[in-house]
C-alpha cells in the first residue's frame, strides 16, 4: 500500500507493509534524475520486506529525463543544500510517524548515495547504505568527524564517475574512525548497475547480489 504524502519539509512517495503496526523505516534517496518510477519501485521493494519506506522528492516537483545530465546537474546545484536540510526534516518526521518503530536506515543511489552518507552526519541514522555515491569524496572530512552508523557501500569497478582511488580511500576512512562497514566492488559494473529499468547500465548479477546484501544489512541493523 503506498501514497504520496508530505513528510517534514518535502513531499514524497510512501510505501508501507500491510497492517497498522510499527515498522522499521528506510529513507530511499533518488539518483540525480529526481524522484522517478525507478526510485518508487525500490521503495515498494523495501515495503514488501517489511519496512516503512519513504522516497522523498528532493527536487520539489522537478525531474530530469534519463540521460539529460545537463538538467540533472542544474537540479543538483539548485537543490543540493536544501536536500541536506530536507533530509534532516524528513528523518525527524519519519521518527514520529505512527507506523515507525523508531529505527531508521537510509539508502541512496548516485547523488542519493552521497546524501545518504550526509544524513548520517547530522542525524542518528541506524544504518547507512550508499550505492555508487557520486561526489562523496567532497564530504570525507565531515564524515571522518561525525559518522557513527554502520555503512554498506556498493560500487562498480567500471564507474568512471567516481575518481580512481576514491572507494579505497572511503574504505580506509571507515577503518580509521572505527565504523562497522562492508565495501563491495562489483566487476564489470558501472554507475547505476542497480537500475533495472535501464538495460544500458543494469547488471543483473551484481544487482541481485547487492539486493541480498542490502536486505541482510538492514535486517541486522534495523531489527
Amino acid at each position: 500500500m503506498s501514497d504520496l504524502i508530505q513528510l517534514g519539509s518535502a513531499t514524497g512517495y510512501l510505501a508501507k507493509p500491510e497492517g497498522n503496526e510499527k515498522f522499521p523505516a528506510i529513507i530511499v534517496i533518488q539518483e540525480w534524475w529526481g524522484l522517478d518510477a525507478q526510485t518508487k519501485s525500490i521503495a515498494d521493494r523495501f515495503a514488501r520486506e517489511g519496512y516503512l519506506a519513504f522516497a522523498p522528492d528532493l527536487y520539489h516537483g522537478e525531474l530530469a529525463q534519463l540521460g539529460d545530465g545537463e538538467t540533472a546537474t542544474k537540479l543538483v546545484q539548485k537543490y543540493g543544500l536544501k536536500a541536506y536540510l530536507d533530509l534532516q526534516s524528513i528523518f525527524d518526521a519519519l521518527k514520529a510517524h505512527p507506523n515507525c518503530n523508531g529505527r531508521i536506515g537510509s539508502v541512496g543511489f548516485c547523488f542519493g548515495g552521497r546524501m545518504s552518507l550526509t544524513l548520517g552526519m547530522s542525524r542518528p541514522v541506524d544504518a547507512i547504505c550508499t550505492f555508487y555515491g557520486g561526489g562523496m569524496q567532497t564530504i570525507f572530512d565531515q564524515l571522518r568527524a561525525s559518522l557513527k552508523a554502520p555503512v554498506l557501500g556498493l560500487f562498480g569497478d567500471a564507474d568512471v564517475s567516481i575518481p580512481k582511488g576514491t572507494v579505497e580511500e572511503f574504505d580506509k576512512l571507515l577503518d580509521d574512525v572505527g565504523v562497522e562497514h562492508e565495501i563491495i566492488m562489483y566487476p564489470n559494473s558501472g554507475q547505476a548497475f542497480f537500475r533495472d529499468s535501464d538495460p544500458n547500465v543494469y547488471k543483473p548479477e551484481a544487482s541481485q547480489d547487492a539486493w541480498e546484501r542490502v536486505k541482510k544489512f538492514f535486517k541486522k541493523n534495523l531489527s
